[in-house]
């Protein structure tokens, strides 16, 4: 039985990769932040088998304490400072937890004389091209970060080419493009917008926030994107692969899709107001990602298209408000 460690376990990645692993049979271990981690409760009650282990990203003991308990074969770094807006408000933490963090995980499977045992998945950004620099992006575009997140991100992924490079390590980078699902945490603009169209399609409210509706985006669904996570680390060598859709949407279309799935007939305006303080100091325009590499050498390809995306985070979100009543 292969024994996995994820950090940002209860995270919408977290609870994908959870449920992926555990019909491979695996052992798993999951690092988690008493005091930050709000949804624990109900991340336990759905995997009771799963081991939790207190810890965190900004200490580095702590870390060493966790490998050093749980001995893994494989790591999923997913744990970060996870929501771009965020970052601008609270950079040095963003860097700490997101940059410093992937560095502190490195370390201590180095220190734990793991390097030849422990195999490890660092999750890197899309946010990490930012200003593109062609279109699509591969995993030879510059990158160009707009956001604490996305610089925070390339540290942590150039910090992983290091440790590949200068102690043979297995680490396999994925530039995860823009990717949603069920588990999506309500301050992000998806799931924002699935769950206030559940509330006005049921009668709850008329109208909601958004910022701009112009930016666009590779959306992808994250229990596709799980899989390529653990291909990657499968992979005889340890690589950077661009995980991405090759399809772009606007926030509208993505908004007029989730109208669409509610039946709810009418102007995008008729239910959303846009405020201008929702809108990021530095936004990234456009992100499209061309995953052919991952497609050649892992056999990975999305199943889940825009569409039935959308549809899925819709009737969740209709079936959770409709319970709540």
């Amino acid at each position: 039985m292969k024994i996995a460690l994820i950090t940002g376990i209860t995270g919408q990645d977290g609870n994908h990769l959870s449920e992926f692993l555990l019909k491979k049979d695996y052992k798993i271990y999951g690092l988690v932040n008493g005091q930050k981690n709000y949804n624990l409760d109900a991340f336990k009650s759905r995997f009771p088998s799963i081991e939790l282990i207190g810890g965190d990203l900004t200490d580095f003991s702590s870390l060493c304490d966790v490998v050093k308990v749980s001995q893994p074969d494989e790591i999923y770094n997913l744990g970060a400072i996870s929501y771009v807006g965020m970052s601008f408000s609270q950079p040095e933490l963003t860097a700490n937890v997101t940059g410093l963090g992937t560095l502190r995980i490195l370390e201590a499977v180095r220190k734990a004389n793991l390097e030849t045992k422990t195999r490890i998945y660092q999750a890197s950004s899309s946010e990490m091209f930012g200003k593109v620099q062609q279109t699509p992006q591969n995993e030879n575009t510059p990158f160009y970060p707009r956001s604490p997140y996305g610089v925070a991100k390339t540290f942590a992924h150039y910090t992983c080419i290091n440790y590949r490079e200068a102690y043979n390590m297995h680490v396999s980078s994925g530039i995860l493009f823009n990717h949603e699902g069920e588990y999506r945490g309500k301050e992000f603009v998806t799931r924002k917008i699935s769950s206030n169209v559940a509330k006005i399609k049921l009668g709850k409210q008329k109208k909601f926030s958004l910022g701009s509706l112009d930016p666009k985006r590779d959306w992808g669904y994250a229990g596709d994107y799980v899989e390529a996570m653990w291909m990657m680390v499968q992979n005889k060598e340890p690589e950077t692969f661009v995980i991405a859709t090759g399809v772009t949407h606007s926030v509208r279309e993505f908004l007029e899709e989730a109208l669409k799935v509610a039946g709810l007939k009418g102007d995008v305006e008729q239910y959303v107001d846009l405020d201008k303080s929702m809108i990021r100091p530095s936004e990234v325009d456009l992100l499209v990602g061309d995953s052919t590499k991952a497609k050649e050498k892992l056999g990975w390809t999305p199943k889940v298209d825009f569409s039935k995306l959308v549809q899925i985070m819709v009737e969740n979100d209709l079936k959770l408000e409709a319970s709540a009543n």
